[in-house]
């Protein structure tokens, strides 16, 4: 209340519940303000707009329900009643894509979109749907306007709100002319999607296209709990990427003292957790999983389906780019240096993660007919091409300087230095972070 008084009535803005389940969750900040005495004076109401955010797969699969039973009871009616009756709820994608793998979690979160604007229509709220994404493709990332072309036509409200992060800021507005650009490039999207909404001509996706990706994303979801959960894959992990020099690094969430390490995979940050595997360029957040996905999907829907839902259903166009972008960036030559990192007996490790690779990549060119992976995104493969030459000297220093490290205890702190430095030049270079 003070902020506002002192800066205006924007100078705060949503109070967003992370993680929400239920609709307690979502009322509790309502009871904390009134025992704070935030309150507007001329209606005596909570003076905070709540916005819940969804982020495993339980709760974007069970989003819809609780803003139902939200929007039912009383006390909230009167709440929105004062707060001019908009409703902003976050679409999130760091905890689902972890948890269930990026081919659940975008499936998940397509759900809950349309889950969400039912429910809202249905009481008739203004509302908006906030993307809340990270810098990279597994949590979200990636281009805007690619984004709300896959968002289903119903959750489409007229209003844009996202978060970008990572290296998404300098790269889309670091630059006066690439700013104007991402904004006229969303903008126009989102009018188009909008125009098409109001004259009834948006695109329904087939039975069969969302019966295949229901099937695609549950053996998806499996293969990737199967790979997380098998024993000394946490092992692996801490062996076979920078994580424990990312651990040390002052950037935010992952920022943690060295007493504070991670003692199992959920006590990585999310951030971190791709950012670790970007570094050692196996980018397995953004592709592990899908093919065991599509070759379930091939199975029982057969190939011409993928193909069909490819060429005219959005959600899963844009779903299968940005597989195949994240398996262009990957490079397996190198990532088996760093796996090399690893004890002897997790070798079976690398090796299920390289034949995933390898079925994924086959798949994905059979859905899109191309022989290369980014044949239809020559810009960015030709991007990639220049680029990794000049980073993978980094990556073979990076791989060296983690053998002497470790070996000496993790204790030397010039070579801390050199691969704090490394993890740097490796990410600028990528321009791939969490």
């Amino acid at each position: 209340m003070q902020g506002r008084y002192r800066y205006g009535p924007d100078a705060v803005g949503l109070y967003i519940v992370s993680a929400a389940a239920t609709a307690a969750d979502v009322l509790a900040p309502l009871v904390l303000a009134h025992w704070a005495g935030a309150r507007d004076r001329r209606n005596g109401m909570a003076a905070i707009d709540v916005a819940p955010q969804f982020d495993s797969v339980a709760t974007l699969e069970a989003c819809g329900e609780v803003m139902r039973e939200l929007l039912a009871d009383q006390v909230y009616q009167t709440h929105l009643a004062a707060r001019q009756r908009r409703q902003t709820v976050l679409i999130g994608y760091s905890d689902s894509s972890r948890e269930s793998g990026m081919v659940a979690s975008r499936l998940a979160a397509y759900q809950a979109q349309r889950a969400l604007a039912a429910a809202l229509n249905r009481a008739e709220e203004q509302h908006v749907i906030f993307f809340s994404r990270g810098g990279s493709i597994p949590r979200g990332g990636g281009r805007i306007d690619a984004l709300l072309r896959a968002a289903p036509a119903e959750s489409v409200s007229g209003v844009l709100r996202f978060t970008e992060q990572g290296e998404g800021i300098s790269q889309n507005f670091g630059l006066r002319a690439n700013a104007m650009r991402t904004l006229e490039r969303a903008f126009n999207t989102l009018t188009l999607a909008t125009l098409a909404v109001q004259r009834g001509v948006t695109v329904q996706e087939k039975p069969e296209y969302s019966e295949a990706a229901v099937q695609m994303a549950a053996v998806s979801r499996a293969a990737w709990r199967g790979l997380l959960d098998r024993p000394g894959f946490f092992e692996f992990f801490r062996a076979a990427t920078p994580i424990d020099v990312i651990e040390r690094m002052r950037i935010g969430a992952a920022q943690r003292r060295e007493s504070q390490q991670a003692q199992n995979l959920e006590g990585v940050p999310a951030a971190a957790w791709v950012y670790a595997w970007s570094q050692s360029r196996h980018m397995l957040p953004g592709w592990y999983g899908a093919g065991a996905g599509l070759a379930a999907a091939r199975a029982q829907y057969g190939m011409e389906v993928l193909r069909s839902a490819y060429a005219g259903w959005p959600f899963f166009q844009s779903l299968i780019d940005d597989i195949e972008a994240m398996l262009a960036r990957a490079d397996m030559e190198i990532s088996a240096c760093y796996d090399e990192l690893a004890p002897a007996e997790l070798a079976p490790i690398a090796a299920t993660i390289r034949s995933e690779f390898t079925a994924t990549c086959d798949l994905v060119g059979e859905v899109k007919g191309s022989t290369e992976l980014l044949d239809s995104d020559r810009t960015l493969q030709r991007s990639i091409a220049l680029r990794n030459p000049y980073v993978d000297p980094m990556n073979l220093m990076q791989v060296d300087l983690l053998r002497r490290w470790r070996a000496a205890g993790r204790s030397d702190p010039a070579l801390l230095e050199a691969l704090l430095a490394s993890v740097t030049g490796i990410g600028l270079g990528l321009q791939t972070t969490g």
